[in-house]
């Protein structure tokens, strides 16, 4: 019998699982998305209960499709939405809060206050990243200040934090395993980057007992075994990678250097560094990018906080389309953004310019502005942040971009790719299959537990699907770039 591996992708909208087979295929997909509550302006939760049903729903509609059960199945691979945050109870594994969700900005005094302290240097250098409400622990501490009881109950040893993956795995064990990965790891803020442990010194400084944390495993090895009823049969989890490391593995990006883009919710840009961590002196994070036995490899990330969710705001927002996929086709109504630019901050502004209190911000309209130029700019202003992450990529790196692999639902948008490589002036490379987060997770498993021998093994199956070349001429180009840096400028004065 053909055995196969599922990867769980619980993303920052929906729950999926899909079911790959020896040569990579896609075999059986079930998606369900869930609902998202916003019980404040700035504030984003998840119900971790859906996020657990939901995903439960998904694997037993993906191994029912296909009319397999959990002996068919070698591993199980996990990719979640990073820095999302869960504390619950270790006895009864009740939440004790919603997840406080990884776009939630109702940390961002606290972080100020703790910039105001001079804590940023030794905070990056302990962990590759900034100070800023993105991260997990000052979420953690939210919970723990503002839950009646729950400091207390965290103190006594009571309660448990995780990110997504660890309470997926969580509740696939019954409570019997509590760990994550180092990529994830990585991204709460409390984890030593460079000593690959929690760090007691920061954990004390937001007033979180050590007794919370998960143990903090490779992204490749068997953690556990599942003991729902979903599969009858133990199945061994065996991979765990946040979405966006996963999305770099998933693009075969194992070659320092090599850089990968994800045009999801948000927009993540990372770059392999190798086995050493490369500390950013333009504004980017440094970060895990997974764990393979004893190697260790790292890399520098840009963060796009809104990304192709701009598109669903224009369509639930301003209502200018009726679905995503109408975008396309409005904006190529008009040959250019007829001197509008979009700075889409809607939730404040990720890298390079980490400004959580931006607003987002439609500059250079005139009476023969249209719906069609506002499209245009809404697609041109994803593709123009990329651009500039990259140049900080190139600074920090000391390297020129070769070409830029993408992936991701707005990937497949043939105008946004082909002004992303005219604007970098790069090739702008499309894999044939896009569901790469996913499949990274799958690969991670599949190694772990031997259904690929190598990484040389899994490097056969990448394929490109379209390759945009750059077509713009220079003189077109450093207009549309002098047009972004001022609405940038106005954007974060507010002008």
């Amino acid at each position: 019998m053909e055995k196969y591996i599922l990867a769980l992708d619980q993303g920052t909208s929906s729950s999926r699982a899909i079911v790959f087979d020896h040569e990579g295929r896609t075999r059986s997909v079930a998606q369900k998305e869930f609902t998202q509550h916003f019980p404040k302006p700035g504030w984003v939760e998840h119900d971790p209960r859906e996020i657990w049903s939901s995903e439960a729903a998904v694997i037993a509609q993906a191994i029912t499709e296909l009319g397999i059960n959990g002996l068919d199945i070698a591993g199980i691979g996990i990719t979640n939405q990073r820095e999302t945050t869960m504390v619950w109870d270790a006895a009864t594994g009740e939440p004790v809060y919603n997840a406080i969700v990884w776009q939630d900005r109702r940390t961002s005094e606290y972080c100020d206050s703790l910039k105001s302290l001079g804590l940023t240097d030794k905070i990056r250098l302990k962990t590759g990243l900034i100070i800023d409400a993105y991260f997990s622990a000052t979420k953690i501490r939210w919970i723990l200040e503002n839950v009646p009881g729950a400091r207390a109950r965290a103190e006594r040893g009571e309660l448990r934090f995780g990110t997504v993956d660890t309470w997926l795995i969580w509740n696939l064990t019954r409570g019997e395993v509590h760990v994550t990965d180092v990529s994830n790891a990585s991204r709460t803020m409390l984890f030593n980057i460079n000593d690959l442990c929690w760090d007691k010194e920061l954990l004390e400084l937001f007033g979180i007992p050590e007794s919370m944390m998960p143990e903090v495993k490779s992204s490749s090895e068997v953690y556990g075994y599942t003991k729902t009823t979903i599969f009858a049969h133990e199945v061994p989890i065996a991979g765990i990678a946040g979405d966006q490391q996963a999305a770099l593995f998933g693009q075969m990006c194992t070659d320092p250097g090599s850089v990968k883009n994800t045009y999801g919710t948000g927009c993540f840009l990372l770059m392999n560094t190798g086995t050493r961590p490369i500390m950013s002196k333009n504004n980017l994070l440094t970060t895990i990018a997974w764990k393979i036995g004893d190697t260790v490899n790292y890399a520098l990330e840009g963060s796009i906080f809104v990304g192709g969710s701009v598109v669903q705001w224009l369509r639930d927002g301003l209502g200018l389309i009726r679905s995503s996929a109408e975008i396309e086709a409005l904006a190529q109504q008009v040959p250019d953004n007829g001197g509008v630019y979009f700075v889409p901050a809607l939730t404040g502004m990720g890298a390079p310019y980490w400004d959580q209190y931006a607003k987002g911000c439609i500059h250079g309209i005139t009476r023969g502005t249209t719906a069609a130029h506002i499209a245009r700019a809404t697609l041109e202003g994803i593709a123009f942040q990329t651009m500039d992450i990259v140049g900080a990529m190139e600074r920090d790196a000391s390297v020129r971009l070769s070409e830029l692999k993408v992936d991701g639902g707005a990937s497949r948008n043939n105008l946004l790719m082909q002004f992303q490589a005219d604007i970098l002036g790069t090739k702008v490379i499309r894999p044939e299959v896009t569901e790469t987060t996913a499949m990274g997770a799958c690969y991670l498993a599949g190694l772990a537990v031997g259904y690929w021998k190598d990484l040389d093994d899994i490097k056969r199956q990448w394929k490109a699907e379209k390759t945009f070349s750059p077509l713009a001429p220079a003189e077109k180009v450093a207009e549309l770039k002098a047009g972004w840096a001022d609405a940038i400028k106005r954007t974060i004065n507010n002008l």
